[in-house]
């Protein structure tokens, strides 16, 4: 009876373990229509939290991303083209309006800078044009264009032109921004000890010129025989190249 006893558990643990073993099998073998081709490990249903599972995921999700199509890419060309062809124009006018400005605003302030080291200096002061501003041996060139650059200069024998022991004050080099600055009858500001101008009448002078500026680009600066300079505007109260000085002179 005994080795019947034994014979029967040894039998039901067989049975059991063989059972175990088939249900194990079952619950981890993939079926070929759930195959997922990456390295990334299996998820059961205890694991679903499991970092692997979550990376699993990720990784399926990122594959169904590759990139765009052609069709795309000629889309966002033609746009892009598009775009730009309407905004040259623009851009160019803007650029075109800031060299302006900042030339303008350079001529400015050395006119101020010469106009006040006159006073502090007693008189004396001289800016004009300079084909070599830039040399030692800086001199003015007594022509109407200032695009190739100026010099301020104490005049120490009132002679209007710089000799090799008269000093330099300021140097502005060649502009190329504008293409044009024309003045039109006066080619040398000699400063007093007052601040004025020793000139016989106001003047002007037009920066820019076609065709590179148009009319609306261009700007026009105005010097009264007080020394001082401003821009011109028109009769639409616009700084544009057919703004006159009338009212200053």
């Amino acid at each position: 009876m005994s080795a019947l006893f034994q014979q029967a558990k040894v039998t039901r643990i067989t049975a059991r373990t063989i059972v175990f073993l088939i249900f194990d099998h079952h619950s981890t073998k993939i079926r070929p229509n759930n195959v997922i081709h990456s390295s990334a490990p299996l998820c059961r249903p205890s694991t679903q939290s499991s970092n692997a599972c979550r990376n699993r995921s990720n990784y399926a999700h990122m594959n169904k991303h590759r990139g765009f199509t052609l069709i795309e890419l000629m889309v966002v060309i033609a746009i892009v083209a598009i775009l730009t062809t309407l905004a040259a124009p623009s851009f160019k006018a803007m650029i075109q309006s800031s060299n302006m400005t900042s030339t303008v605003n350079t001529f400015l302030a050395d006119m101020r800078f010469a106009r006040s080291e006159s006073i502090r200096r007693g008189g004396g002061v001289v800016m004009c044009p300079s084909a070599n501003s830039e040399s030692s041996a800086a001199s003015c060139t007594g022509s109407s264009g200032w695009e190739g650059g100026w010099i301020i200069f104490q005049d120490l024998n009132n002679t209007n032109t710089r000799t090799a022991n008269e000093p330099i004050l300021r140097v502005q080099g060649p502009i190329t921004a504008v293409n044009t600055i024309e003045a039109f009858s006066s080619t040398t500001f000699q400063f007093t000890a007052t601040g004025r101008l020793s000139l016989a009448s106001a003047t002007h002078l037009t920066f820019g010129s076609p065709p590179i500026y148009g009319t609306p680009a261009q700007r026009v600066i105005c010097i009264g025989m007080g020394g001082r300079a401003r821009i011109a505007i028109d009769s639409e109260g616009k700084p544009t190249g057919n703004a006159t000085c009338s009212a200053d002179q």
